[in-house]
């Protein structure tokens, strides 16, 4: 799942989880969750992440090694969140070469930046597990408790109007890159993410043949 944050590449990715009972690997949910446990990772992502920041990517590519590596991916899996950079997909081509991955498609959401902003500025995040909700499709509040555990919502640091405006430009210079590299190799399918998200999944669905 490609595209700037906020466009819809998590809901999807659960969605598709779901259907086709393969894992769902989000990068973003994993470096969460080193957050709230307050590992060394997530000590180390935590001010990098609030100042809407790329973690490095030694760090990224050695999570997405070991999950990629693991038995529970062995029928498919959906990667959300990676690869960022150049360098990300260069080392992602080469982990797929060595796990005899060969049939992958990269899923380009296109979303206007002022959608995007709107978006995320409605996201909420349980203070317990890191589960991302919305204002707007879930129906919760700061006031709402988490719909999975109780836990209290709050607003992220780097979905505030600020913070989303400097992602999206780390993202037109570091990751916009990313879609030359793919274009290359012939493995992009594009999505208009302005639709609805039952729409864009049934689009989903079929341009990967599903």
């Amino acid at each position: 799942m490609f595209g700037p944050p906020g466009v819809g590449k998590g809901t999807q990715a659960k969605l598709l989880s779901e259907e086709f009972g393969v894992p769902h690997i989000s990068t973003g949910d994993m470096l969460r969750a080193a957050v709230t446990e307050g590992t060394e990772l997530g000590k180390k992502a935590k001010a990098i992440m609030d100042a809407g920041q790329l973690v490095p990517d030694d760090v990224m590519i050695g999570i997405v090694r070991e999950v990629l590596s693991s038995s529970k991916v062995k029928n498919g899996f959906i990667l959300d969140g990676f690869p960022r950079t150049v360098e990300q997909a260069q080392a992602l081509v080469t982990l797929f070469d060595e796990l005899h991955i060969k049939n992958y498609k990269v899923i380009n959401f296109i979303v206007n930046e002022a959608e995007i902003i709107r978006r995320l500025a409605s996201r909420l995040m349980c203070v317990n597990d890191g589960k991302i909700y919305n204002k707007l499709t879930d129906g919760v509040t700061t006031e709402t408790p988490c719909p999975a555990c109780g836990g209290k919502l709050i607003e992220r640091k780097d979905d505030t109007e600020e913070t989303v405006r400097k992602r999206l430009a780390v993202y037109h210079s570091t990751t916009e890159p990313v879609m030359e590299f793919y274009k290359k190799r012939g493995v992009i399918v594009q999505i208009d993410g302005m639709s609805s998200v039952e729409f864009v999944q049934e689009e989903i669905k079929q341009l990967v043949g599903a």
